[in-house]
């Protein structure tokens, strides 16, 4: 009966110091998933302007030996390029710009590779 009883003290005194660890682990966990989340965050941020830097260093090579447009011209190219590179069809971008169709291919046709602009003439 006594070697129950220090069994069963034994393991109690094992739970309680377990408990403590595990609350601490908690602690550490939600830490890292702050930190994780932080961190994404800010990456997404990165990435979103590295892509707008690349599509201003795309329209300033095309753009070279031709004074730019005004900042809202610049602006519009800017999106409608994204929209594009994300994929998005002539008529899904002149919807979400509220621009024509042939506007939006206009605007595109310097940008889009030879490949691209073979493939969209096979479509018409």
């Amino acid at each position: 009966m006594e070697w129950a009883l220090v069994i069963l003290f034994g393991v109690a005194v094992l739970l309680f110091i377990l408990s403590f660890i595990k609350k601490d682990s908690i602690k550490v966990d939600k830490q890292l998933e702050q930190f994780a989340s932080t961190f994404g965050d800010e990456v997404n941020q990165l990435q979103e302007k590295i892509r707008k830097i690349e599509i201003d260093t795309e329209i300033t090579a095309q753009e070279t030996g031709i004074l730019a447009g005004s900042s809202e011209q610049r602006l519009l190219l800017r999106e409608v390029l994204d929209l594009h590179k994300r994929g998005y069809s002539f008529e899904s971008i002149a919807l979400k710009t509220q621009q024509s169709e042939n506007e939006i291919e206009r605007l595109l046709t310097p940008y889009i590779k030879t490949n691209e602009r073979r493939n969209v003439a096979n479509d018409i």
